[in-house]
């Protein structure tokens, strides 16, 4: 006989042999049952997926059949002989842990799905049961993210229908508590009821939206800003969404952002009251440009000149812009001032009157009389745009003990008077006090409002 010959017959001889010892190693076992009806249908068959040896797999299998019979103590010996025979044995360690959920100890279970995910961790059936072990334990985001890798481990185990259940249910119960958190006042409960609910159903924009208005509440902008970008990358048709990353963006000063979110939401649905938002939002955002000396003025003891010209020509920008040019207007002191812009356009529009040597004299203090006769002049362009409005203070007599009706200032402190531009205080004008920087503010938001209604009479 060749040597070749006398090798091969060793061989078999030596595999028949490793099969005897096997079976006379393994415990004797009686035939499984014939199982017609399982009674987990919903396991998942930890199939052999590795080479082994035809003994471990039928007694694999049989293990099964016990387990589907309802006999779940024969199945533990089974599955348990297995793995001492073939330690970390990857489907055994699933089996034991589908007799454990069988008998209703998702904890055990757990254990040993974890185990056999620890071994072979794209293993679909341990995978599966792991998902099923989490979601009695109540752990339901994990549950679905073990189901969804099952799925992805092997897509003809047809779990999406599971997935989908889980999701909704998983989600339903989240956003109800989450909502009902949020009306008692319990943000952080609110906050972690919704992370919940958007980890099982992550494309789901309305989610990142209402988790947003809880962060909104609790203070944190940028975390809310951060989700209603998502949403809105979700669903870019999802108005409130835009006009709510608006709202947010500008609490937190970000007013050329806000705006960008409002024009966002105009363009798909054009309300009153988005364009409302929109136009708060730009004049923010212009406001926000403007050099710290003009932030600072409402705060000044007293104004300058170049303050006030910054304020009428920043406020009431466009009034003046529809104003009749003076011609030859001229100043030669402002070119380096800070509020140069501001005192070309009020000079132009002849709100503000250069010096006859053509200074406008920025840093000069303004008194109460002065402001009073650019505020007037500014009430005239006011009844140019509106006449009907110009009644309630051009023919008006007040009675100021320090400015009598033949005082040269009269009609202009008359004037702003019956507007309501500059008070009285006890029946006097003042004329003489320095203004300081809120006066000016308070002075201005009434000449805004008058100029408002005359440019944009709708308002």
């Amino acid at each position: 006989m060749s040597p070749v010959r006398v090798r091969s017959v060793r061989g078999v001889a030596g595999i028949f042999v490793s099969l005897l010892l096997a079976n006379a190693c393994a415990p004797k076992l009686a035939p499984p049952p014939a199982v017609s009806t399982p009674m987990f249908p919903d396991f998942v068959f930890p199939a052999v997926i590795e080479e082994v040896d035809p003994v471990t797999a039928e007694r694999q299998r049989a293990g099964w059949q016990w387990l589907q019979a309802g006999d779940l103590r024969t199945a533990e010996r089974v599955f348990t002989a297995i793995l001492k025979r073939k330690p970390q044995f990857t489907p055994a360690e699933s089996a034991l842990g589908y007799v454990e959920l069988a008998r209703r100890q998702p904890g055990d279970a757990l254990a040993h799905f974890s185990a056999a995910v620890a071994n072979a961790p794209s293993y679909a059936p341990a995978l599966a049961g792991r998902a099923q072990a989490l979601l009695e334990l109540g752990r339901d985001a994990e549950a679905l993210a073990s189901l969804e890798a099952a799925a992805a481990a092997d897509p003809s185990l047809d779990l999406g229908p599971r997935i989908e259940v889980l999701r909704f249910r998983g989600t339903e119960a989240k956003i109800e508590a989450a909502r009902r958190a949020a009306e008692q006042g319990r943000i952080d409960e609110a906050r972690t009821a919704y992370e919940q609910a958007v980890a099982l159903s992550p494309e789901s924009a309305f989610l990142r939206r209402e988790l947003a208005a809880v962060e909104e509440r609790a203070g944190a902008l940028s975390k809310a800003a951060e989700h209603l970008r998502k949403a809105i990358a979700l669903d870019p048709s999802d108005v409130r969404a835009h006009v709510q990353l608006g709202d947010v963006l500008m609490t937190s000063g970000e007013f050329e952002a806000a705006a960008h979110a409002y024009a966002d939401a105009q363009a798909l649905d054009p309300t009153p009251e988005i364009a409302a938002r929109l136009d708060r939002a730009r004049d923010r955002a212009d406001l926000a440009r403007l050099p710290p000396a003009y932030h600072d003025i409402a705060s000044r003891p007293e104004v300058t000149r170049g303050d006030v010209a910054a304020v009428i020509g920043v406020r009431l920008a466009d009034l003046l812009t529809g104003a009749p040019e003076r011609p030859g207007a001229l100043v030669t002191d402002v070119r380096s001032h800070w509020a140069a812009p501001w005192i070309l356009t009020v000079v132009r529009a002849g709100v503000m009157e250069p010096l006859p040597n053509h200074t406008f004299q920025p840093e000069a203090p303004v008194r109460r009389v002065d402001l009073a006769q650019i505020a007037s002049r500014v009430l005239a362009l006011i009844a140019v745009r509106r006449p009907a409005s110009a009644g309630d203070w051009e023919s008006a007599r007040v009675q100021a003990v320090d400015v009598p009706p033949g005082h040269p200032t009269y009609p202009a402190v008359a004037q702003v008077v019956a507007a309501g531009v500059l008070p009285l205080a006890d029946g006097s004008f003042a004329p003489t006090r320095p203004v300081s920087g809120a006066e000016l503010i308070t002075a201005a938001d009434r000449l805004e409002a008058l100029a408002a209604a005359a440019v944009h009479p709708g308002r």
